[in-house]
Formats: structure tokens, sequence, C-alpha cells
């Protein structure tokens, strides 16, 4: 009997609790997108993308405001837009700001593309890794076209209408103008905001985070390839900043920083190796060296770039050491201005290195290689002691003394020693002269 009433509690149980109604999502989560779109960025949005669930988040606003960024993260960017079981939404905010390049892609993949009056939208055309722009079709007079305006390069018209196809897939996914996308990829074309919601470009333009969500309520979308009608209006704005190692990863890995970690590193290893055993400069140099190859794991460079750059150091550090009158100096400057300026791709829109950074480490390792010479010159004018004279008008202590001879420590050796004078232990002498290995002292301070 008990067993039976045991039994049928449960059953209630269950049932009441199929009978609850599911919890209704009641928060939009708003993530920051403020810069180029890199690996650090890439993995904020992904993972809170990821993280996200239907039950409590009705709602993702990707606020942006980039240049662009590199093809590999927008890509990661996108592909967990269009996995997510929650509505995504880009909005380019706040006034001002802009989705160029790789921005419009997130926008055309998200469920709802939105922007803020004053600002624009475009500019998609890519960019090769080497730092070489592929040049919209009609400048005839940059680059040699082919039949239709399309490049005459290969490879180049390869990448252009990879992107071209890539883009109007995402424009077909949501309904979007798929003419003006593939535009601004062969073109560069842009658009402000209100001519881009005229052309079917973006869904809305709304004024705030909240004037958004007020306008999108009740729109059809689709999210993970279903239909779905959003309920906005009275979602909760949470924002989730991105974090303080999100932000640290951006520092490292912004292409100034990378390259004066790695000058840093470069030099430091150096200063340890002509100098054995003092330690800092090597320990800071390999931890510099280390996080510089971190970064420059995950920007663009152009390897030949960055070989200058090093051969540019070494002739510097060989002119500092050979002393060739400032012909492998010469040399060794230009190798490094020439590599700093090839290095980082200058069309690559957020990981270009900035000119003030090059003339900053191009003058810093001249007035260094300067210091050095100046230094190594002076040296050479001194007249070389060598022998008996080197001892001569060194400065020791008395150790022992008695009967006007005794032994004196000089450059930390013991030496017979005689004077006229009488002198105790402990007592500071000056050696004036020499005869064999007994040296004549004279005292300088008694003991």
């Amino acid at each position: 009997m008990m067993r039976l009433r045991a039994d049928a509690m449960l059953v209630a149980l269950a049932v009441a609790t199929l009978a609850m109604p599911a919890r209704a999502a009641d928060r939009a989560l708003v993530l920051e997108i403020d810069g180029a779109i890199g690996p650090p960025i890439a993995d904020y949005v992904v993972q809170e993308l990821q993280a996200a669930k239907p039950e409590t988040t009705g709602l993702i606003i990707l606020r942006m405001n980039t240049p662009g960024g590199l093809d590999s993260s927008m890509r990661q960017i996108v592909s967990a837009i269009l996995a997510s079981p929650v509505p995504v939404a880009t909005y380019v905010a706040p006034n001002g700001a802009r989705a160029a390049s790789a921005g419009t892609y997130v926008v055309y993949a998200s469920a709802i593309a939105a922007m803020a009056p004053g600002t624009n939208i475009g500019a998609a055309t890519p960019v090769q890794l080497g730092g070489i722009p592929l040049l919209p079709a009609d400048q005839k007079e940059q680059k040699q076209q082919g039949k239709n305006g399309e490049p005459a390069d290969t490879e180049t018209r390869k990448i252009v209408n990879d992107a071209v196809a890539y883009i109007r897939s995402l424009a077909a996914l949501n309904g979007r103008n798929a003419d003006w996308a593939a535009e601004a990829v062969r073109s560069a074309a842009s658009l402000p905001a209100s001519e881009a919601l005229a052309l079917h470009v973006i869904d809305v333009t709304a004024d705030d985070n909240a004037d958004l969500l007020a306008k999108i309520d009740g729109r059809m979308v689709t999210v993970a390839g279903k239909p779905q009608r959003l309920e906005t209006a009275a979602l909760k704005l949470v924002t989730e900043p991105p974090g303080w190692h999100t932000d640290l990863l951006r520092l490292v890995t912004d292409p100034n920083v990378a390259f004066l970690l790695m000058l840093i590193g470069v030099y430091g290893l150096i200063l340890e190796f002509f100098n054995p055993g003092s330690v800092l400069p090597g320990l800071v140099g390999a931890i510099s060296l280390l996080v510089a190859l971190y970064a420059l794991a995950f920007v663009p460079i152009n390897y030949a770039g960055a070989a200058l750059v090093l051969l540019g150091v070494a002739l510097m550090v060989a002119e500092a050491h050979i002393g060739a009158f400032g012909a492998l100096g010469v040399g060794g400057i230009a190798a490094f201005v020439i590599g700093a300026l090839l290095m980082f791709p200058s069309q690559a829109p957020g990981f270009s290195l900035s000119g003030a950074v090059v003339a900053g480490a191009a003058i810093g390792s001249a007035v260094l290689l300067l210091f050095v010479l100046t230094v190594l010159l002076r040296s050479r004018k001194r007249p070389l002691v060598a022998g008996a004279d080197a001892l001569i008008g060194a400065e020791g202590e008395t150790v022992f003394w008695q009967d006007g001879e005794g032994r004196v420590r000089v450059h930390g050796e013991i030496w017979r020693a005689r004077s006229h004078v009488p002198l105790h232990i402990g007592s500071r002498v000056k050696v004036v002269s020499r005869d064999g290995l007994v040296l004549g002292v004279e005292v300088i301070r008694p003991g």
C-alpha cells in the first residue's frame, strides 16, 4: 500500500513538472566589438555565443565598431552566429562607428542588421596576407584588367570571387541585398545608414540598444535555419564586455606592441650575450621575445620584412662590435627601416604598423649604435697599459708590515712591498714603483 502511494506521488510530481510553463527568456545580451577583428575578439564572441541559452537569452546584440580584421577570425564569428540557437542582431554603433571590411560580412550573417545614425558599412574588398591590396575592378590605371572588368591576375580573381560567393550566400540566408554586397567586395563600395536601409542592406536604424529592441519586436527572422518571431520589447539589456584576458591579448597582438616586444627581446638577448651574468637583460629579452613570437603567430606578417629587420639589427651589432667606420651601421639602419615597413601589411585593416613606431625604433637603434661607436672609438684612443706599467698608480691595502717592508693587496693579489715610511695593517697605499716582484708604495690613508 505504501509503495502504491509513493508511486502515485512520483507520477503526480512528474505531471506537475511537465505542466509548469518553461522559463521565458528575459534578457538581451550585449557583446562589444570595438576595434580590429582578430583572434582575441573572435574567441570572446564565439565563447559568448556558444554559452548563451535560448531559455534565458532572447537576443544577442553585437554592438560593433570595426575597421575590419582577419578573414579567419571573421569566419569564426560568422560560423558561430549561424549556429547560434539565440537570434543575433549586429548593431553598428555608436554614432560615427563603422562596419568596414570583415564587419560587413558579420552584419550580413546576422538575423537582424541594424545601424545607428551617422554610421557606415562596406568596403569589403579582401586583402592578401602579404600586404598587397586586391584593387577594385575599376582602377585600371593601377592593375591590368581581364574581361568583364575582373582582375587579370588569376590568384586575385580567385580570392575576390570566393569573397563574393561567400557574402552572397550570407545575403541569401537573411534576404538582404546580394547585389550591393557583391559590389562592396569588388569595388569597395560603402554606404551610410540611411542609404543602407533604403537599399535593404540592413533591416532597421536605431538610436540606441533600447530603441533597437523596441523596433525589432515581432519581426520574423531565421535562427539556425528555422523561422522565429522575435519578442524583444520586454527584454532586459545585459552587457558582457570583453574580459581582462581578451584585452591583454588584443594589446599583445597589436602590431606596434608585437614589433616593440620583438626588438626588446632581440636587444635584451644581445646585451646578455656581450655581458654574461647580468641576468636582467637576458630575462627581460627572453620573455619579450617569446611573447612577441606568440603575438606574431596570430597576425599577418611578411616574413621577408621580418628577416630584414633582424638582419638590420645584426648589422648594427656587428658595426658596434667590429667597428667598420659606419658602413655596416648605415646598412643595418636601412635594412631595419625597410624591413619594418614591409613586415606588416599596410592595407590590412587594424593590423598595420604605425610610421611613428618605425621612426622611433629606427632613431633609438641609431642612437644606441652611435653611443656604442663613440665608446669604442674612445677606448681605441686610450694608450695601452700592460705589464709592469699597469701596476703604477694602482691602489691597495696593507695586509702585513714590519721594519719597512711587508705585504700589500693590489688588484686582488698579494705583493711584497717596501716603503720609506712606517705602515700599519689596513693602511691604504699607492704603488709608485716596481722592482721585479717587489712594489714601492706610499701611504694614502693610514690604517
